[in-house]
């Protein structure tokens, strides 16, 4: 994420709706269960239509200009949250209607498809947080007791920069310090020099185990749909996040 400040937009004057979160605002300081989401305007053409943004730079700073909430930091934003922010953003401002160029899976050719995002489902989480949003589990094969959090926005971006800063050719460190984003402590013990020295020596079989843990940990939009090709067959795709979900307007 770049350095510009992280909060959004301090003048309540301007148009603006209420967005329910997934979260429900459990994973918050403020544990906010709604933030007030401003519209697309004209101004913000100048982040759609900037060539040299990438798309984690257009939603970080569509999520500065649009979030209207004060002392509101947005890297504390966790996925579900932002796609909840996004489509509304994009429904508001281009309509419900989403074209794709899929492929026929009987005929192998191409077929240009629509759906409709006039609504999202919300797949609630497995596993309730603690106060501070954390989860307590044990990892089945070394037996450790590890409090742990889902990766927030902040978390996501320090995790790229990281793995971004090992030359082409050298191995990043990515599952390790993704841990290290997601273990508070291990035995009790929140040391983050006691944790970090942990971390690489757990079995795969513990990393697996918390992956699959804090993705039931953590709530989610139900962005899956089904479009019949030509032929008749079903195909499902996953609505993503990419430049594309706002640009094809431009």
């Amino acid at each position: 994420m770049d350095n510009t400040a992280a909060y959004g937009q301090m003048d309540f004057s301007l148009p603006h709706d209420v967005i329910k979160l997934p979260s429900k605002g459990k994973f918050y300081r403020n544990k906010k269960e709604s933030l007030k989401v401003g519209y697309l305007t004209a101004e913000d053409e100048n982040i759609l239509l900037s060539p040299n943004i990438g798309t984690d730079g257009i939603i970080s700073r569509l999520l500065r200009q649009k979030i209207y909430e004060p002392n509101f930091d947005i890297n504390e934003l966790i996925d579900a949250d932002v796609q909840a922010i996004l489509v509304f953003l994009r429904n508001t401002s281009f309509g419900p209607e989403y074209n794709f160029t899929l492929i026929d899976p009987a005929t192998g050719k191409e077929f240009e498809g629509a759906i409709i995002l006039d609504s999202v489902d919300y797949v609630p989480a497995m596993h309730e947080p603690n106060e501070q949003g954390y989860f307590t589990t044990t990892l089945p094969k070394s037996g450790h007791k590890v409090v742990c959090k889902i990766m927030n926005m902040g978390d996501q971006n320090e995790l790229e920069k990281i793995i971004q800063t090992y030359p082409k050719g050298f191995i990043a460190p990515a599952a390790t310090k993704r841990l290290e984003k997601q273990i508070i402590s291990i035995d009790d013990n929140e040391q983050k020099d006691y944790v970090t020295k942990i971390i690489p020596q757990l079995p795969i079989a513990d990393s697996k185990f918390l992956r699959k843990f804090l993705n039931e940990c953590e709530p989610k939009v139900d962005l899956k749909r089904e479009i019949i090709a030509p032929s008749g067959e079903k195909v499902t795709l996953n609505v993503s996040f990419g430049a594309e979900f706002f640009r094809p307007f431009f």
